[in-house]
């Protein structure tokens, strides 16, 4: 049988092309992205696939035939910002601020992919009130896809992160796409059953180095000591990536050490707290819990909570790619604050290879 050939839009660092690249049902034939830094990395990563480093706008059909001839997809992928914009007034195909939903919608209309794929935020179900998922779901219907929708926390498939994701398929087929099971639970009276608890910090990061503030290191505290982390050392790396902290300033450090875990900013004294900060600012993670959901902001302790549970710094990218279930050996290139970007934008790989195990399950029944 011939592979479902995919095209990734939006592909930022490769998260969500993870899954389908490593099952040889699949072939991500291309990616389009238009950061340099985030297509470099794609690039680095998935050596076979083409990709596209454009504005969205440029890629066509036509574009693609030049590279590919009469080559059929079979399946497109991505997640289009939809943060831009918050209601939608009037249709969302002739409302400006929906332009990167029309590129996607435009994509399907010249591919006619027998599936896809869309990925967004969470507070897309409640934009509008719920009027513009609808509207999203009500147009992609109307290119004679079978639409369904779900929220989908990452943690409950082995991510060690608490990452809720609105995942919409389209299928031609009429028959039933069943979303995977989860494999993880935080209920104490399931996890006996067939599903495992979900994985923590301590899970995720305990056989590197605790560095310090402003430190580097490139060796394993330790050898794996759990399924998860053999995972991420799958090709047994010598040398850690990227597991780097900035430095931070006596007051920002002398603020950390009043952080307990799960501290907040209420925890420092008033006499050297910020005056102005949101809620969840200069707040520390719990070890022997999932990481709240990774934002590109990461590595900086002002930003919303990131301060390592054990040692008084935020995460180091690396840690951060780890929390999103990045293997060690995968490369992301350009600054820190790039590299951190692209992190914190990223599908988590792990999520990735249970969606690309159900997908390749619904077209192996059919």
């Amino acid at each position: 049988m011939a592979k479902m050939k995919i095209i990734d839009l939006f592909s930022g660092a490769g998260g969500l092309s993870y899954g389908f690249a490593h099952d040889d049902f699949f072939e991500i034939v291309a990616a389009v992205e238009i950061l340099p830094d985030m297509a470099n990395t794609y690039k680095e990563n998935h050596k076979n696939t083409k990709v596209y480093n454009i504005d969205i706008s440029k890629f066509n059909k036509a574009l693609f035939s030049k590279d590919f001839g009469k080559t059929k997809i079979d399946m497109v992928v991505g997640g289009p910002p939809c943060q831009a914009y918050s209601t939608i007034g009037k249709r969302l195909l002739d409302d400006p601020r929906g332009k990167l939903f029309q590129e996607y919608y435009r994509i399907l209309v010249e591919f006619k992919p027998k599936f896809f794929i869309f990925e967004n935020v969470k507070g897309l179900l409640s934009m509008d009130g719920g009027n513009l998922l609808n509207t999203i779901i009500m147009l992609f219907s109307k290119l004679g896809y079978n639409v369904k929708y779900k929220l989908i926390n990452a943690a409950d498939y082995g991510v060690p992160q608490l990452r809720e994701r609105v995942i919409i398929t389209g299928t031609l087929k009429k028959k039933n796409y069943n979303y995977p099971n989860p494999t993880h639970t935080n209920e104490i009276g399931l996890f006996n059953n067939t599903l495992k608890l979900w994985l923590t910090m301590e899970d995720a990061l305990s056989d590197l180095p605790l560095i310090e503030n402003g430190g580097k290191s490139k060796k394993y505290q330790k050898k794996s000591q759990n399924a998860f982390q053999k995972y991420l050392r799958n090709t047994d790396p010598k040398e850690i990536l990227d597991h780097e902290s900035s430095k931070n300033g006596d007051h920002l450090l002398e603020m950390m050490k009043h952080l307990p875990q799960g501290g907040t900013l209420k925890d420092i004294p008033k006499s050297i707290r910020p005056l102005k900060a949101f809620p969840n600012s200069y707040s520390r993670l719990w070890w022997k819990r999932p990481s709240t959901t990774i934002t590109r902001n990461l590595g900086t302790p002002s930003s919303a909570r990131c301060i390592h549970p054990l040692v008084d710094r935020a995460l180091t990218t690396r840690e951060g790619a780890r929390l999103q279930s990045f293997p060690d050996n995968y490369v992301f290139t350009g600054s820190r604050s790039s590299k951190n970007l692209q992190i914190g934008n990223s599908v988590p790989p792990l999520l990735s290879i249970h969606l690309a195990k159900s997908v390749k399950d619904y077209f192996t029944d059919l």
